[in-house]
């Protein structure tokens, strides 16, 4: 139960910060995946970087706390979680149109 709960909190920290760096990328990381004379579709890939960023961290911190063999798949499932729904939800997808 209590792993379910973390999960649940990961997976929306994880989320957040997934939109935030969508939203205010910080790094200007971005790809242009199709141009044409009328618009243009680019990836802002910020909010995918501050979340595998963040991913890192926790696992250092499971592993300072020796609790990484129980906790390192919950973390690892949040993470996939929220990228595809991130992705579901079009979180760094810009269209700019002419």
């Amino acid at each position: 139960m209590k792993n379910f709960f973390f999960l649940c909190l990961q997976f929306i920290l994880f989320l957040i910060v997934f939109a935030a760096g969508s939203l205010f990328p910080p790094f200007h990381m971005e790809h242009v995946l199709t141009a044409t004379p009328s618009y243009t579709h680019i990836f802002v890939a910020d909010g995918l970087v501050l979340m595998v960023a963040l991913y890192v961290l926790i696992v250092i911190l499971e592993a300072v706390r020796k609790r990484i063999r129980s906790a390192f798949p919950w973390t690892t499932l949040a993470l996939v979680l929220a990228v595809v729904l991130g992705l579901y939800m079009k979180f760094g997808f810009i269209t700019h149109q002419i």
